[in-house]
């Protein structure tokens, strides 16, 4: 039984207008994928001084990237596509791209492209984008004033001022020095001590430092009591300490109340039950155990020890 074949009628109508003419190697060519065929012949198709890129023939083609990367590797193996980095007037460089209907080794491409006047950055920049002329500001140039003091008291600029107090009648008088200055100075110079995260504190914050730790010590803190407060708010070990005197001067910004010694509980008394309530233990100390008795009056001995006194 023979096998049922196939047979093939084509209808072909040559065009009259708007036609290219390709060769049939590459319609036909074993190496190039569809869109490498595709991406070529358009190239081929478009009209004479065209410069429209292949990446912008790809899109036009509804070419994806990677598909078009593809093609596009394909065409310059087979010497169908050669392209160039060349730097044009102004130090501008741009890429030009070579298409060709035939297959061209690298020496006759570069030749080509050497007969093509490389563009100029004029010549690629759109009218829409070309800069306007500036316009002139109103007045003459003047230059800021930096011969004198600003009028203003800029207390308010600046940060971690004395600590003040207002007057009822004047302007603000500072707040006398802590009579526990000294001990704070000694506290602050003794935090390198405490921790590596502490060893490089600036010498200029030392008496800013030690007036938030005088703070702590009018409060009736002790000064183990602040270097503990400061090792418990250090970060873990192994994290860096950029700004060891900032991180002390927040740790120490706002003084923690005292907190007052807690009493002991007291101690729980030992309560009878009802069933003996009442009762005495017996002192006679002959017993291995307690001996607990109900006395009649005072009596101090058991039933069992009194006749043993008598």
């Amino acid at each position: 039984m023979e096998k049922a074949s196939t047979v093939i009628y084509r209808h072909f109508n040559a065009p009259s207008r708007a036609f290219t003419q390709f060769s049939h190697e590459i319609i036909r060519h074993p190496r190039l994928s569809a869109n490498a065929v595709r991406l070529l012949t358009w190239q081929l198709s478009l009209p004479r001084g065209a410069r429209e890129p292949l990446s912008r023939t790809a899109e036009r083609a509804r070419i994806g990237s990677c598909a078009f990367t593809r093609a596009k590797r394909q065409l310059m193996e087979e010497g169908f596509v050669h392209e160039r980095r060349v730097q044009g007037a102004g130090g501008h460089w741009m890429t030009q791209q070579l298409v060709s209907s035939t297959p061209l080794t690298s020496d006759e491409a570069i030749k080509l492209l050497s007969r093509t006047p490389v563009p100029t950055c004029t010549d690629r920049v759109s009218p829409q984008v070309t800069p306007s002329p500036r316009k002139p500001a109103a007045g003459q140039p003047t230059t800021p004033p930096a011969d004198r003091h600003p009028k203003k008291d800029p207390k308010e600029d600046t940060s971690n001022l004395p600590a003040e107090q207002t007057g009822e009648d004047g302007p603000a008088v500072s707040t006398p020095p802590s009579p526990r200055q000294e001990d704070a100075r000694a506290l602050v110079g003794a935090l390198p001590l405490l921790s590596p995260a502490l060893r490089h504190i600036p010498p200029a914050m030392r008496d800013e430092l030690t007036r938030l730790a005088a703070h702590w010590l009018d409060a009736g803190h002790t000064p183990t009591d602040v270097h503990e407060h400061i090792l418990r708010g250090l970060p873990g070990p192994g994290t860096p300490v950029q700004r060891p005197g900032g991180l002390v001067r927040y740790l120490l910004r706002d003084v923690t109340p005292l907190t007052p010694p807690t009493q002991p509980p007291p101690a729980p008394t030992t309560r009878l039950s009802v069933r003996l309530q009442g009762t005495r233990e017996c002192t006679s100390g002959t017993h291995t155990q307690p001996m607990l008795f109900r006395p009649i009056a005072d009596e101090t001995l058991c039933g069992q020890c009194v006749p043993a006194r008598s």
